[in-house]
């Protein structure tokens, strides 16, 4: 099983947690076919200003992978202004493992996880769609979320 970190925003996290589907731009064609059923991914939403309140990034919430990834070209996901006409073709199933109450804000996770290496210049390690992720990041995080990993 691996851990995955999944980058969105907060409309498209809105859309994953109604419909249990996770898509990817066209670029990460190949970094979607390294995800199996049974992994699992962390959903990470950037920083958004809505009207004068600025929502810090947080972790949403944790999801297992049910299907393998498939190509799918509908419109479903709310495509940012700066990547033109994509859709996140590229999707799985998934099914919660525990989708968190209140985000968990992210950057007091920054000096406790392994896969961010640069502490200061932290974001670039979440421009990707989806990195994989030490074993031991995925349980900080749902710790510091109040899940604990033997409940997942």
């Amino acid at each position: 099983m691996t851990h995955w970190i999944a980058s969105s925003n907060r409309d498209n996290n809105k859309i994953l947690e109604k419909k249990h589907i996770w898509g990817v731009p066209k670029r990460n064609k190949t970094l979607m076919q390294r995800v199996k059923p049974g992994d699992t991914i962390l959903v990470y939403v950037r920083q958004e200003k809505e009207d004068d309140t600025i929502l810090p990034s947080a972790i949403t919430g944790a999801y297992e992978v049910v299907s393998e990834p498939y190509e799918d070209h509908s419109r479903l996901f709310v495509t940012p202004p700066q990547m033109g006409d994509e859709v996140f073709p590229y999707r799985m199933k998934v099914k919660p493992i525990a989708v968190f109450a209140e985000p968990l804000e992210f950057k007091p996770l920054i000096p406790d996880l392994k896969f961010i290496t640069n502490k200061t210049m932290w974001s670039g390690h979440l421009r990707i769609a989806m990195r994989e992720i030490p074993e031991e990041d995925y349980r900080i995080i749902l710790k510091r979320a109040g899940v604990e990993a033997a409940d997942v």
